[in-house]
């Protein structure tokens, strides 16, 4: 079992930059890939980005591409997800979730087997 906590959300003006951390204990999740996801309130949550165990492939959302990157460091059990050029409708709170059973990355909801609780990104206008 993977346990995952997300930290590094808060307020922020738009156009600023926020880092977010997903830090994983437990059982390794080295072979798992991992996606960010975010829900903003009357809204379904959606895939913001993922990457495969490696690192070596990312997929983004066209409303994120070009000024978020995933990234993760395996030896550090920690994913990450940089936010540029932040905009109000960003506003959300983000969710790190992990697919046990893909490698590569992983673009539904409904295939990733353990989240965590998520953290409120607030973008200002």
């Amino acid at each position: 079992q993977v346990q995952l906590v997300e930290s590094g959300g808060g307020l922020v003006q738009a156009g600023g930059s926020l880092r977010l951390s997903c830090a994983a204990s437990g059982r390794t999740f080295s072979r798992d890939a991992m996606g960010w996801f975010r829900q903003a309130p009357g809204r379904e949550r959606e895939l913001v980005a993922t990457i495969n165990w490696s690192g070596g492939e990312t997929y983004y959302a066209d409303s994120v591409k070009g000024r978020f990157t995933i990234s993760r460091d395996n030896a550090k059990n920690t994913v990450y997800l940089q936010m540029n050029s932040l905009k109000p409708e960003d506003t959300a709170v983000y969710y790190c979730a992990g697919d046990r059973d893909s490698r590569g990355v992983s673009y539904y909801t409904s295939s990733y087997d353990y989240w965590g609780q998520g953290t409120q990104v607030t973008v200002s206008s």
